[in-house]
Order: C-alpha cells, then structure tokens, then sequence
C-alpha cells in the first residue's frame, strides 16, 4: 500500500483522507502462489487487485495454447483496476513469484470514486499509464529490434521499480524463467538466451541469479530509445 501511495504522489498531491480512503477499500493480505491465476480470462472479478509484493503478468491464451505476456506488474501496481468498469476480463493476470496481493472490493471502489472526485482521476491515470505500456509493448513488437526490445523492457522496468524504491542504483531482482522472458518478448527460449549474452557482452547490464545490475545505463537508454514520458512520473494536478 505505501508504494502505491508512493507512486501516486509522484504524479500528483494526495491529502491523508483520501490516502485514509485509499486503505480503507482494501481488504485483508492474501498469498498468491507463483504460477498461479490471480485472474482468470473469462472471470467476472467483483474486486480489484493490488500487488503488494512480487511480480505478476497479464496474458492472452492463444487457440493453439501459445500466450502472449502483454505486460509485467511490479509492486504498487493495482493489477487489474480496470476490471471495475471493465467486467468481463479478456485476458488473465498470473502470478510469476510469490505475491502479496489485497483485494479492493468493486462496491467499495464505487464509493471512493463517488467521494473522492480527485482521488479517482488519480486512480484513472493509473489506468491511462497502463494502456501506455501497451502501446510502448506494441510498438516494441513491430519495429524495435528484439535487442532493443530486451533493453526497453529492462529499462522500463528499472525505472517503475525505482519509482518506489525497488531498485536502488539501478538493480533489481527479475528472477523470471526465460520461457516467460519468451513470452513476453514473443520470441523463443533460444533467442532470450542470446540477446541476454549480448547485453552482457557489450557490458550494459549484469544479469546473474535474478537479479539484474544496469551497467550503463546511458548506452542501454540509447540502445532501447527509451523515453519515460509514457510513464507520467512528473508531478502535474489531474
């Protein structure tokens, strides 16, 4: 909860009552198992879901059992906040480490954004930033080159994590198979394994044991194209 409301003064002012209302919607923590479906595609959810530890993926299944990993939470991150007006979910949210998740139920949401006016343009923006990261996801996929992909990804996540405080000096933990690093790069096992090698070799980045250390992060900037501005990290009133 206290990265979440890290990340949202980041972005704008939040008085302690609606902070105060902000914990109020939540429910009691939970564990949510690696490799588990915190969301299922096809649920009906009647809450939303804040991660408070550990990572999670949004995914689409695909006819032929193939899945597509759209985009990485990390802590802070309301997984799902969109299922509030959404409903039916299109795609499922996973477990990819161990998690610490609170509820937020819907009825209670409801409440908030009737009370709190500034509070859910705040929670709205959330909502904005992670359709940004899609089209950042999207855009990687078409044009970038997969190494280039790769360092985005790296970059992009290096600066999220910093945001509330999980990545100090530009490393943090990632301790992800590369079959789902495959899934979200949408390229194979094999191809993982070498661009991470390239990464090393051009000494951009440490990457042993799951947990990453940015060499360079200047020239891995470059590298990616990456501009942070899709992820609205500077203060301005909503």
């Amino acid at each position: 909860m206290d990265r979440l409301v890290e990340k949202l003064r980041r972005r704008d002012d939040l008085s302690r009552e609606e902070e105060a209302a902000l914990r109020e919607v939540l429910g009691e923590t939970q564990i949510a198992a690696a490799g588990t479906d915190i969301i299922r595609e096809g649920d009906r959810p009647e809450y939303s879901t804040l991660l408070i530890e550990g990572l999670t993926a949004r995914y689409v299944t695909l006819g032929d059992g193939g899945r597509q990993i759209t985009e990485l939470n990390v802590s802070g991150d309301f997984i799902d906040l969109h299922s509030f007006v959404m409903k039916h979910m299109d795609h499922g949210v996973m477990a990819l480490t161990d998690c610490v998740i609170q509820p937020a139920p819907h009825v209670a949401l409801r409440r908030l954004t009737e009370n709190h006016p500034h509070l859910s343009r705040l929670l709205w923006l959330d909502t904005v930033i992670d359709a940004a990261i899609h089209r950042q996801c999207i855009a990687s996929m078409g044009r970038r080159s997969a190494l280039a992909h790769m360092a985005h990804l790296l970059c992009e996540l290096c600066t999220r994590l910093a945001v509330v405080g999980a990545a100090p000096d530009r490393a943090f933990d990632l301790p992800l198979s590369q079959s789902v690093l495959a899934d979200v790069l949408g390229l194979s096992t094999v191809h993982v394994n070498r661009l991470i090698s390239e990464l090393r070799t051009r000494r951009l980045l440490n990457w042993a044991q799951g947990r990453v250390v940015v060499l360079d992060w200047d020239r891995l900037v470059e590298l990616a194209e990456f501009d942070p501005v899709y992820l609205r990290l500077q203060s301005e009133p909503v």
